[in-house]
């Protein structure tokens, strides 16, 4: 239970065999990746390896699990990236922050309450989302820009180098096209503060200045 929980930066955990629930819970700057045994025969993708609330408050570092994990992945997290090849019910429950890359399949109330934070999905099926939040407009569900295709990749990379994951391998050797098959989950008013953020950084802005902050205010407040 509970292992890595709210390990600091510069530590690093690496799992070869499954793990139990709680793993990374209020994780703070560490790293945690699990991967199966050398001498499995399963396919990770297809195989629950990590059990329930993972990730659970984390605020900052990266989770890298090759295999499915189960309820509740990266509830109240507000800043961990993390990789899973499938997660259980109620997966970004209550986000506010970080980044959540799912390679495989979710179950019902993805992102209820999810506030802050992005989730990439690998052939999102998208009745599997919280209904209220999308008829409401809280959350909605986009296709990759350019940026997301190069931050996706970049994830990828690292969740192989971490686990091996054979799946994240096969996405990369044809990744232009295996990117079409990703969808992007973000709540309305996060996704307009990124595009706030992403606007002064283009004009030559500070994106953390006062002229910045006030039209993030104006969204965030209605």
């Amino acid at each position: 239970q509970s292992l890595g929980a709210f390990m600091p930066k510069g530590i690093s955990i690496n799992v070869e065999g499954d793990v139990n629930d709680y793993l990374g819970k209020g994780l703070s700057g560490g790293t945690v990746s699990v991967r199966p045994y050398a001498t499995s025969s399963y396919k990770s993708h297809e195989s629950v390896i990590a059990g329930n609330v993972i990730g659970y408050g984390a605020t900052s570092g990266r989770i890298y699990v090759s295999g499915i994990v189960g309820e509740r992945f990266l509830v109240r997290n507000s800043g961990v990236v993390a990789v899973a090849e499938g997660v259980g019910d109620h997966a970004l429950e209550y986000m506010t922050g970080g980044e959540a890359v799912i390679l495989g399949e979710t179950g019902i109330n993805v992102g209820a309450g999810m506030s802050g934070g992005i989730g990439y999905f690998y052939n999102l099926n998208p009745s599997r989302i919280n209904e209220q939040a999308i008829q409401s407009g809280e959350l909605i569900i986009e296709s990759l820009n350019e940026f997301d295709r190069e931050r996706l990749q970049k994830l990828l990379e690292e969740h192989v180098e971490f686990t091996g994951s054979e799946i994240a391998k096969s996405i990369l050797s044809n990744f232009e096209e295996e990117a079409k098959q990703f969808s992007k989950l973000v709540p309305s008013d996060y996704a307009r503060v990124l595009e706030i953020r992403t606007e002064a950084i283009q004009t030559g802005a500070d994106p953390d200045g006062a002229d910045t902050w006030t039209k993030i205010l104006e969204v965030t407040n209605g």
